[in-house]
């Protein structure tokens, strides 16, 4: 299968990161056909916000089954890609409106690295994953197809956890504590990794000891199996993030 053409979206230099918005819940969007309250209707606040290891203070999480938890804790999204998307559909899409808590400019949140660190006012945060589109998001998106044409344009924005709790505000620097040298990138993840990368990002969590959230994990293991490659990873370093104590284990 041919993977994904990245939508066309100019991005300021490396660097020049900054938090554009910081977004909570307005009003909880009902999805009547699932059975739930969604929290995906995100609008800015004049900040700042607090942001704990189980996501931002006040947020909500309609669908506890399948979102929330400590690897994806904040959501964040570059304005400039958002932008793109509502280019391409010819309609309005203000901040928060694909539910992203951190709305980035100068930063491209898809070349985020799986295990890169930042700083945002006095909150430490790591990469952990792609967002994947739900049906919740197409009903928010008023489109069935939303689902697909999110994935056609390969940009998910990137998960968090949060390893220092601490508030951000809209203006703050994004700084760049660490990059891992796997070079598996949010985007790569979400548009379908290789056997190579593949092998990368679990080679590198292997000998880091980093847990990887389950759906990415399987993902390496299963790019490896299609290219006939030998592919183990250990069960205690994949999580969902979800669940008792501090959300480990699957």
């Amino acid at each position: 299968m041919t993977a994904p053409t990245p939508l066309d979206v100019t991005i300021a230099p490396a660097g020049s990161g900054r938090i554009a918005a910081v977004c909570t819940v307005a009003e909880l969007f009902p999805v009547p056909e699932r059975d739930l309250m969604s929290g995906i209707d995100k609008r800015p606040v004049q900040g700042p916000i607090t942001l704990l290891p189980h996501g931002v203070l006040g947020d909500v999480q309609g669908d506890r089954e399948n979102h929330g938890g400590i690897f994806k804790a904040v959501y964040a999204f570059s304005r400039e890609v958002r932008e793109a998307y509502a280019a391409a559909r010819r309609q309005e899409l203000p901040d928060g409106s694909f539910g992203e808590n951190l709305v980035t400019t100068g930063q491209d949140t898809d070349e985020t690295v799986i295990g890169e660190r930042w700083r945002v006012g006095t909150a430490e945060l790591e990469a952990t994953c792609p967002r994947n589109p739900c049906g919740t998001f197409a009903a928010w998106m008023r489109d069935r197809r939303w689902g697909r044409s999110f994935t056609a344009g390969g940009r998910a924005g990137a998960y968090f956890r949060v390893l220092t709790k601490g508030r951000t505000s809209p203006g703050d620097a994004i700084e760049v504590l660490h990059r891992p040298s796997h070079g598996v990138t949010i985007g790569d993840a979400f548009r379908g990794l290789d056997p190579d990368r593949a092998r990368a990002l679990l080679d590198w969590a292997a000998g880091t000891e980093t847990v990887l959230y389950d759906s990415l994990a399987r993902a390496a293991l299963i790019a490896l199996e299609r290219a006939g490659h030998g592919a183990e990873f250990p069960v205690r370093l994949r999580s969902t993030g979800r669940g008792i104590g501090l959300g480990m284990g699957l």
